[in-house]
């Protein structure tokens, strides 16, 4: 079969067969294997119908990819988007959006007509902090709409399939393909052997450590630490090659070490590119640190990109690595899901990452989310990936169960939260609200074919409404008018409620109100630095009023409320993104993002109030945080 000039593979072939029979699809196959050609076939059949496709992605920079590749192949006329700060032609029957703006569409029944909705990265629904949304998007979609569900590789797709088969009453096809078109060698890096097998490296590894006499002293022979410059010099034939590290601060480092090596020429090329897209700029620009670093790094080919950069940078990356003038591009772990570009080598920097909590190794399906870029069908016979092993931190079992096979299989992280309780109670019966509960992938995978009898998330459920109950959000079973508030409210939302629900903010001016939408939006860091605190009455008189607030103070939202004035006052007062920079430690790109976090919340609350004055000065907020962000915003 062709399609659009290309032929497809069977497995395309099948799923396409499924979408002509109205059936959902499940989709396992390898990253880089041509999952999205199935999702383009689905727009391209609906898009001129009036019918609704939504395309939802697990991070805004895969939803700003999408909007940018489908705007250019269909037309921006007929794309939406929709991201929580940016929404663009919300009327499009085409919608991009992230995960968790369908689900709270589909939860509060703001959505209708919807053919079918594509899940890129469906394997998120494994993620302990996010995964329900997955969850609650498909357990809250309409009869009517079918999933096309694209992931890589999973080992209990039938099972997955099963659930949603049960809850929806319709038609689920699983189609797997797990042979990779372009063929994955795994292979390792230590810092004596060079590239080798895992079975090398332990051999070396369990080898007695010597000890060698010196006079009175004995010293203990320490194993070495991999170098990411001599594993590049190794692997020069098989370049581009991505260099995954799970620190933004090693990107850079890495990237100007790898530069100040010398191991490639400068190519003028880069140069020119470089220098035209940023003369397009404001000169502010070239004042960061990592503009300097980057324009240090990038004339031999070498550069970084990761969530802390401004979006001109990365698209600078972006657009020189797609024309194959990047040698060796040092990224996180998130360009691994936001960013479609393959290369023919992927290295990771280490196998072991914090993830907030604790140091852990990667699971299969992470190591083979970033592995699997490696190889560009269509150019590269073979792909490579090399992981640098420390073996003064080694477990080869663990590595070679991770690295051989993706093997994880998706489990259910399924929670209630206060949102989904308000809107439970607030659109549906009782009746109608014993069955969703029942229908979790949760109650599925632990008590099988009697999953829909189980009653323990109805306890959880009526555990959370008497709370909300006491606190004035529910009575008699119907929401107040503060919990129908907060029924529009997506995270946060009690405390939110607390502050915009309650004549809590009566007597609060702008500015105060700012203050309080940029403490629920920090995502405080320990490292975070505040180098100019504003002291002001205005200050004051806040703290002193959510102290003797006898809810609110409980909230430790507010301890950095004092150092946040260093960028809220300075943006009130009309200052642009550059001259807050210098306020604080936070990186530009990471700057942004809290802005674009306030606008969120400014959207959700004018979205959610009847209190003309308060919308009215949302519309005021929105408009200085759009002054700030004027110069450096893009999708």
């Amino acid at each position: 079969m062709q399609y659009k000039g290309f032929t497809l593979d069977p497995f395309q072939e099948q799923a396409i067969q499924s979408i002509e029979n109205n059936h959902s699809v499940v989709v396992s196959a390898p990253t880089g294997s041509g999952k999205t050609l199935i999702a383009d076939y689905i727009i391209n059949k609906y898009i001129d119908e009036g019918i609704k496709i939504v395309y939802t992605a697990p991070i805004k920079a895969l939803s700003n990819q999408k909007y940018r590749e489908f705007s250019e192949e269909y037309g921006k006329d007929k794309i939406g988007l929709l991201t929580g700060d940016i929404v663009i032609n919300p009327e499009a029957k085409m919608l991009i959006m992230t995960t968790e703006i369908y689900r709270n569409m589909a939860l509060s029944k703001d959505i209708d007509n919807v053919a079918y909705v594509i899940f890129d990265e469906i394997h998120y629904i494994n993620d302990i902090e996010r995964g329900y949304v997955w969850e609650e998007s498909i357990i809250f979609s309409k009869p009517e709409t079918r999933f096309l569900c694209l992931s890589a590789t999973i080992p209990n797709a039938d099972e997955f399939a099963e659930w949603i088969q049960k809850i929806k009453k319709h038609s689920v096809d699983v189609v797997k393909n797990e042979v990779r078109n372009v063929p994955l060698h795994c292979m390792f890096y230590d810092a004596e052997l060079g590239i080798a097998s895992l079975e090398d490296i332990k051999e070396v590894a369990e080898i007695p450590e010597q000890r060698h006499s010196r006079g009175r002293q004995r010293q203990r022979h320490r194993a070495k630490k991999p170098s990411h410059i001599e594993l590049i010099k190794e692997i020069q034939d098989k370049l581009p090659c991505f260099f995954f590290t799970f620190s933004r601060k090693e990107c850079q480092e890495h990237a100007f070490e790898l530069a100040n090596a010398r191991i490639f020429q400068p190519d003028s090329r880069i140069t020119s590119i470089a220098r035209q897209k940023l003369s397009q700029a404001p000169p502010e620009i070239n004042g960061l640190v990592s503009t300097k670093v980057m324009r240090h790094v990038l004339p031999y080919g070498i550069a970084f990109h990761h969530a802390g950069l401004l979006p001109i940078m990365k698209e600078l990356v972006e657009d020189l690595f797609s024309k194959g003038l990047i040698k060796v591009l040092y990224t996180t772990e998130t360009f691994a899901v936001g960013i479609n570009m393959p290369a023919k080598t992927v290295c990771f920097q280490a196998l072991r990452k914090f993830d907030g909590m604790n140091f852990r190794y990667l699971n299969s399906k992470e190591y083979f989310q970033i592995a699997g870029r490696a190889g560009r069908r269509g150019i590269d016979r073979e792909g490579f990936s090399y992981a640098m092993i420390d073996k003064r931190d080694f477990s080869y079992s663990t590595i070679k169960r991770i690295t051989s096979k993706d093997i994880d299989p998706i489990k259910s992280q399924f929670r209630l939260s206060i949102n989904t309780v308000l809107n439970l109670i607030k659109n549906h019966d009782e009746q109608e609200q014993h069955v969703i509960l029942s229908h979790s992938f949760y109650n599925f995978q632990r008590y099988g074919k009697d999953f829909e009898k189980i009653t323990v998330m109805h306890q959880k459920f009526q555990a959370m409404k008497s709370r909300l109950e006491k606190m004035g959000y529910v009575k008699d079973s119907q929401l107040t008018e503060k919990g129908v508030f907060c029924s529009r409210i997506y995270s946060d939302e009690i405390l939110t409620g607390e502050l915009f629900a309650t004549p809590f903010y009566n007597d609060l001016n702008e500015y105060q109100i700012l203050l309080l939408l940029a403490c629920i939006a920090y995502e405080g860091r320990e490292m975070d630095r505040f180098y100019k605190i504003y002291k002001t009455d205005f200050l004051y008189s806040l703290k002193r009023k959510i102290k003797a607030d006898r809810y609110l103070s409980r909230f430790k939202k507010f301890i950095s409320m004092e150092d946040l004035t260093a960028l809220i006052d300075p943006c009130y007062s009309g200052k642009d993104i550059f001259a807050i920079i210098k306020n604080s430690t936070l990186l530009e790109g990471d700057l942004i993002r809290f802005f674009r976090q306030i606008l969120d919340r400014v959207g959700q609350i004018k979205n959610a109030s009847q209190d003309i004055r308060l919308r009215q000065m949302m519309g005021s907020i929105q408009g200085i945080i759009l002054n700030t962000l004027k110069d450096v915003d893009g999708i």
